[in-house]
């Protein structure tokens, strides 16, 4: 499939206004809490206040008795009646054998093992009944000691075992890459630059907290969860054929809009599947809302990888080989998709941009007593894109390179491009993203941006950051082979109405991106109507067809793509029916910007009369069509695709203080065909936002206890808006070459290349007091200290990092 031309077709890159914005700014939106159903109860859960212990009791009988309590459930109560919330992705070691699964209960049996994990659900009238019930629920605990971080998992002589099934508390041992050739690179290389990093650990916390609500009907043994989703349809799949084992056809999951997820809504959790299950068990309607401080507790965490990497390069800084080890740490259960993010998505990324002609990565996974870790916007990508971006920069001042000299020497120029590490990107320009970010970001003008600061008496530094990302996840076979326990495909429905309306139905799930608009955007310009003629339905598992939801910022390029291909049928049809119309041969019809005609004639009618006679049968040979125009398409993709850009931050620090402020900051994206240029630079904004608020101040802390310290606003900061100068966007445009939109995706673009960008700016800055190395987040304390450390151990060297001069290494 070549790469498509919407040159010139309206609506495709038109800026327009969210359809969907109208009715969240006047307060019409409707989330799952403002859902209340007839004879609902609500529910509490008694959680962990232990990161490891056994559970000797659970003493309800004060608690039942208090006034409104309609039932107390533990885990006496669910053993032996029901699975595990199930992992979607298995991983194998090196010598094939599986990944260690312990079983992840809805209710703890016997043991917890994480602050905040579920010990007893309180099902009462009110909620503050339920509250109250709650504290009175009595939990007699034997505390083990806790392992917290993956070094700590790692020690074989600490004693602590978090499941049976992993007595070593390791998950899996993975690998990927050509070992022998990455060392016999290492061996003849001319420089080997060095590098340990962590990727510190992020809550999620979107504006939403989670939300579930189960609803029982004894009638028709039929089962409804109202929940805050991204994907309802691959939620009811785990929740009946993993876990409760009920007919799919019987339980109806139903998202409603949804205020964020970041990824961490994508997830079957426990409370979804003890609201269903309890709701049977005393047919009642059950309701649950999550609480800011159970978000922090229970919510799947991002990211907490520590690693180490190595590139080897030649006498004039072209890469050689990299050699990485990471362990990363996946909490105290296996969550739905997290096995896949330290692995397939992200150490098959780690070529980035480069030719490197060889890589070999190691990844260890371990259990500790922490909440459980999966994907969070970017999904490996992040982690990968840090790790690759902070080595390549250091590379860079070690061989007395400029940031950008080093990455342009290494830069992909032709496609399709195979990496070492199994994926095949089809198309790119990598110096056009650099040369324009240079340009915008006004490179030049640096030294004297400098002088002007370190006249104020603070230190301005400048960092770049080079990403590709694999977005779309895909194609289905291959994410099989690769552990995937789920296809990958996206489904579209499209019904045209005999006035000439549509409604689209899609199993891809929005939940702040905007589909509402941009899938109707595509519909319109590809039937010739206007926007307004289209609704765009989802998030419903009893009225779209299944669908694997949103996440990976593959919407646009395989849910739009499934719906291209569902348009594909209705002009097909469409076009008989003119034909008949017009009286002449369906291979003489065409149609563009909502009208048919027939070639070489004047002849030609609007697509409003096409859709009503399809509707009115007599006017068209039944024999041949059958009446109405609906069609139903799915889409697997046969490849992901491949955003990518260069980023180039600004940061000037106070030496007296150790506060960085980013100053400028400049994106340049290549997301191939833009739909709405309005919502990309709203999912810009998000993503720089998010991935600097990591940079700088987001850390998520554990002590040695397993007790969360930053269980709060008031000890995990959240970036605000004062934070951030007004950000550089602009973007390059190669289109993707095998799917029918040539889109690539950009939800999580930001917050994949912004991270090392800032890290590497702050480190540049940094330079001339001695500071070798920084890991996130840079909040003033940390400089601070950083900065005297390194004044008394080094002696200060000039920075020419922002410049293709270089700079000696610190």
């Amino acid at each position: 499939m070549g790469a498509p031309d919407f040159a010139g077709l309206p609506h495709i890159g038109e800026a327009l206004k969210r359809k969907e914005d109208y009715r969240f700014l006047t307060g019409a939106g409707q989330y799952t809490d403002d859902i209340d159903l007839a004879n609902q109860a609500h529910c509490i859960f008694v959680r962990s206040p232990h990161a490891h212990a056994t559970i000797k009791s659970v003493d309800i009988a004060a608690a039942s008795k208090m006034p409104g309590v309609v039932g107390i459930f533990s885990g006496k109560d669910i053993e032996g009646k029901m699975g595990g919330l199930p992992c979607g992705w298995l991983i194998n070691n090196p010598d094939g054998t599986p990944m260690k699964e312990p079983m992840h209960p809805i209710l703890a049996i016997k043991k917890v093992r994480y602050v905040g994990d579920h010990v007893a659900m309180v099902v009462a009238e009110t909620v503050e009944q339920a509250k109250n019930a709650a504290e009175a629920v009595v939990v007699d605990y034997d505390v083990h000691p806790a392992l917290v971080s993956v070094a700590d998992a790692a020690k074989k002589q600490s004693g602590v075992t978090i499941h049976d099934e992993a007595p070593d508390n390791q998950c899996y041992k993975w690998a990927i890459g050509d070992k022998a050739a990455v060392d016999a690179a290492f061996a003849n290389a001319a420089h080997v630059t060095k590098l340990d990093l962590v990727n510190n650990r992020l809550i999620p916390n979107p504006m939403e907290p989670r939300v579930a609500i189960g609803s029982y009907s004894r009638a028709n043994e039929e089962y409804v969860l109202y929940v805050s989703n991204q994907n309802p349809h691959v939620e009811r799949l785990l929740m009946t054929a993993f876990v409760l084992g009920l007919p799919e056809h019987k339980v109806r999951v139903i998202a409603p809009d949804v205020g964020g997820g970041f990824g961490s809504k994508i997830y079957l959790y426990a409370e979804d599947v003890c609201l269903t299950w309890a709701s049977k068990q005393l047919n009642r309607s059950i309701k649950w809302t999550g609480e800011r401080s159970e978000c922090f507790l229970s919510d799947a965490h991002g990211r907490d990888h520590v690693s180490h990497a190595e590139m080897a390069m030649d006498a004039q800084g072209k890469f050689l080989a990299l050699r990485v080890h990471t362990n990363a740490n996946l909490g105290a259960y296996l969550s739905t998709f997290a096995t896949a993010v330290p692995t397939i998505l992200y150490a098959t990324l780690l070529a980035g941009q480069y030719t490197t002609p060889q890589i070999y990565v190691e990844v260890d996974a371990w259990f500790t007593n922490t909440a459980p870790v999966d994907a969070y916007r970017g999904a490996g990508r992040p982690e990968a894109t840090y790790l690759l971006e902070r080595l390549v920069s250091r590379c860079a001042w070690e061989m007395n390179l400029g940031q950008d000299e080093i990455r342009k020497r290494n830069f992909i120029t032709t496609f399709p491009y195979q990496t070492p590490v199994a994926l095949q990107y089809d198309t790119g320009d990598f110096h056009a993203c650099m040369d324009k970010s240079r340009q915008l970001a006004d490179v030049a003008g640096f030294a004297a941006r400098k002088s002007a600061s370190e006249a104020k008496g603070k230190l301005r530094g400048m960092g770049y950051s080079s990403y590709i990302e694999a977005c779309g996840i895909a194609p289905s076979n291959i994410a099989g082979a690769l552990g995937a326990r789920a296809g990958l495909f996206e489904c579209g429905e499209i019904r045209v109405h005999p006035t000439g309306s549509v409604t689209v139905f899609t199993g891809s799930h929005s939940h702040g991106q905007g589909h509402e608009t941009t899938f109707a955007q595509v519909v319109a310009a590809r039937l010739g109507i206007a926007v307004e003629a289209v609704d765009v339905v989802h998030g419903d598992t009893g009225r779209v067809p299944f669908g694997m939801g949103t996440y990976g910022s593959r919407s646009i390029s395989v849910g739009g793509a499934a719906i291209m291909k569902a348009l594909d049928k209705i002009e097909a049809k469409a076009k008989k029916i003119a034909a008949h119309l017009m009286e002449a041969s369906d291979a003489d019809i065409e149609f563009a910007n909502g009208e048919f005609t027939v070639k070489g004639t004047d002849k030609k009618i609007p697509f409003g009369q096409v859709a009503l006679t399809a509707y009115v049968p007599h006017n068209y040979p039944l024999d041949k069509l059958e009446p109405g125009l609906n069609e139903t398409a799915f889409y697997d993709p046969t490849n992901f695709t491949f955003p990518g850009g260069t980023y180039i931050c600004e940061v000037e620090i106070d030496k007296q203080t150790g506060e960085v402020k980013v100053d400028r900051f400049t994106a340049v994206d290549d997301f191939g065909t833009i739909i709405n240029p309005m919502i990309v630079e709203g999912q810009v904004h998000g993503g720089l936002v998010q991935g600097i608020g990591q940079a700088l101040m987001e850390n998520c802390v554990y002590d040695s206890e397993g007790q969360l310290l930053t269980g709060s606003f008031m000890d995990y900061a959240m970036p605000r808006a004062e934070d951030f100068p007004m950000f550089k966007l602009d973007t390059v445009c190669t289109p993707c070459t095998h799917n029918p939109l040539g889109t690539k995706g950009c939800g999580e673009a930001g917050a994949i290349g912004s991270p090392p960008a800032v890290i590497n700016a702050v480190l540049d800055a940094l330079a001339p007091l001695g500071v070798k190395d920084f890991d996130m987040p840079a909040s003033p304390h940390r400089v601070w200290e950083a900065m005297q450390k390194g004044s008394a151990s080094t002696t200060p060297q000039p920075s020419l990092a922002a410049s293709t001069q270089g700079r000696p290494a610190p």
